[in-house]
């Protein structure tokens, strides 16, 4: 059986006149050609083009595209995209593939105003001198543009413990990350909790529990999204700050009393028995 050579040119039609008539076919698959002569608007493509083997589908025909623009088209990427579908990364790296194997040549040259362009050459027949070529200009760089960060305001000042003993420290941070469980919109950075820990350590040096004061940083939260949570507990911290609490002289007898573990707070305090501190009783 012979086999079809579709780049040898036909001279008449008739040639392929058995193969098209519907009463001549003796094959049950395969492609039937139907061809008839160009005389106009057509563009000789290469079999080694078409029939390439290490080629993509979509390099193929990007490359009888080109072939078939006037010199002068525009060929960048920009332009590719917005005639098909395949989007810029796949109409790059088609492009790459024909680089590659020598259909396009790519180079960057300056205009004599000192613009950059590309100039394109696409060549129907790799290894051989000529081919077409088009020249894009190549796109004006965007000055790059960094936006400026927004200045974090500080957070208001909090009270200070007269003796800021690292266990009580320690205490107050835990109170602080805990708040997130009462309400989600108290989670704190880091940064934030430590700013605000010193405040809670001056609350628990005068004489409140971890829950008292729990309950006052948590208590009639405004409703709406709570842009700057770190600066209201700040700002509870110092303005419902409580009293001192009262002077004990030394002949005070509760002074005297032994110190006992609160059962409810497990916090530390004078009394003359086991049981809960005055925080938690009240």
């Amino acid at each position: 059986m012979g086999t079809h050579d579709t780049s040898a040119r036909s001279s008449a039609s008739s040639r392929k006149g058995a193969e098209n008539h519907p009463h001549t076919r003796t094959r049950v698959a395969g492609v039937v050609h139907d061809n008839s002569r160009h005389a106009t608007r057509f563009t000789v493509i290469g079999n080694h083009l078409a029939q390439h083997a290490e080629l993509s589908l979509l390099a193929i025909g990007l490359a009888v595209h080109i072939q078939s623009l006037p010199g002068g088209a525009p060929v960048g990427i920009k332009s590719l995209a917005a005639r098909f579908p395949e989007g810029t990364t796949r109409i790059s790296a088609a492009l790459r593939e024909l680089e590659a194997h020598g259909y396009l040549r790519r180079t960057r040259e300056r205009t004599g105003s000192g613009r950059m362009v590309t100039r394109t050459v696409s060549c129907n027949q790799p290894g051989r001198t000529g081919g077409e070529e088009q020249t894009t200009e190549a796109p004006k760089p965007k000055p790059p543009t960094r936006r400026a960060e927004p200045k974090r305001r500080a957070l208001p000042a909090v009270p200070q413990p007269a003796y800021p003993a690292p266990d009580l420290l320690v205490t107050a941070l835990d109170i602080l990350a805990a708040l997130r469980r009462v309400d989600p919109r108290l989670h704190l950075s880091a940064t934030d909790a430590e700013h605000l820990a010193p405040g809670v350590a001056t609350w628990l040096e005068r004489e409140l529990t971890p829950d008292a004061v729990r309950r006052v940083l948590t208590f009639d939260l405004p409703t709406e999204p709570l842009r700057r949570p770190a600066a209201l507990l700040a700002h509870r911290l110092g303005a419902q700050l409580p009293p001192l609490p009262p002077f004990r002289t030394s002949e005070d007898p509760a002074t005297r009393y032994p110190l006992q573990n609160c059962d409810t707070c497990d916090r530390a305090y004078r009394a003359p028995e086991p049981g809960t501190c005055g925080g938690c009783r009240s």
